[in-house]
């Protein structure tokens, strides 16, 4: 018999947060989204003791989520100088096969990527329908975070990037529910653009099998449109979650990883499908090419 997708998500939780929430954390991210309802109750059932644990929100829902449990909240900025996150769990809207994510349907990536990537682990929990070969295969669009004013200048720049559905639609403002409410602010009042692109986004894995990006029809290898995205005047944040996870980037000797290091999606069966990052060796070599990463 199907799961429905809330108890899918569930047990994805329980089994992510028993697989890896640590015995005496400090502090601990909490993430955005629907999936993160259940982590934060798995946390509770594990019974420990946590009123010395901070945890770290990223955002206003996942804040008001935590001081409804009862738990402690710390600010991201409140943190002290040179302590990490030790755990950071959150959710996606896609994931491929080398854990590279889109994030930001819930217009809180800016924020999302700064615990992420304070996080000596990232861990991420969804449902079966975020688990794809490759990125925009089902979710159609990149999350970005603009600042108001160059929105239109960025969303020109996607269109030369090749952000174009096969409508000929381009890049656009995501608006609220109701018209004439207007765009979507996030918590940093910025604007959120939705960019389609016309292929499934390439994996590092894709361009060592001699697979040809082509930037001016749109087909992108991940990293590389994450980098040229966010070169762009007036982005704040790129919804793709990519390169060193949260050990790697330690090995190479910088805090900075934002790809998690396993994903935990509830299936439809019941079951719970564990995907562990494959070592990116090619990213972090270009990323901090200096330095010669022990793996």
């Amino acid at each position: 018999m199907a799961l429905d997708i809330e108890a899918a998500k569930r047990a994805a939780a329980i089994e992510a947060v028993r697989n890896h929430f640590p015995d005496s954390p400090r502090f601990v991210g909490i993430g955005s989204g629907t999936t993160i309802v259940y982590v934060v109750q798995a946390i509770q059932e594990l019974g420990r003791d946590l009123s010395r644990v901070g945890f770290v929100p990223t955002g206003y829902q996942s804040k008001q989520l935590i001081l409804n449990a009862g738990l402690l909240p710390i600010e991201f900025d409140a943190l002290p100088d040179n302590v990490m996150i030790d755990i950071a769990f959150d959710g996606a809207d896609e994931v491929d096969e080398e854990l590279n994510c889109i994030k930001g349907g819930g217009a809180c990536l800016y924020q999302e990527k700064l615990v992420a990537m304070r996080a000596k682990e990232f861990v991420c929990v969804a449902d079966h329908r975020k688990l794809q070969s490759r990125l925009l295969t089902k979710w159609p669009t990149i999350p970005i975070e603009v600042e108001p004013k160059a929105s239109r200048q960025v969303m020109a720049r996607l269109r030369v990037l090749g952000s174009r559905s096969p409508t000929g639609a381009g890049p656009f403002i995501r608006e609220g529910a109701l018209s004439k409410t207007g765009p979507v602010k996030t918590d940093q009042d910025f604007f959120i653009i939705d960019a389609p692109f016309p292929q499934p986004l390439l994996t590092g894995q894709d361009i060592a099998e001699g697979k040809v990006r082509n930037s001016h029809e749109g087909i992108w290898e991940v990293e590389e449109l994450a980098r040229t995205i966010k070169d762009i005047n007036g982005v704040l944040g790129v919804g793709i979650f990519c390169g060193p996870t949260g050990p790697e980037a330690q090995v190479a000797g910088v805090i900075g990883g934002q790809r998690p290091i396993a994903c935990y999606f509830g299936m439809a069966d019941g079951s719970v499908q564990v995907r562990k990052a494959p070592v990116k060796r090619h990213s972090i070599v270009a990323q901090y090419p200096r330095i010669e990463p022990a793996i």
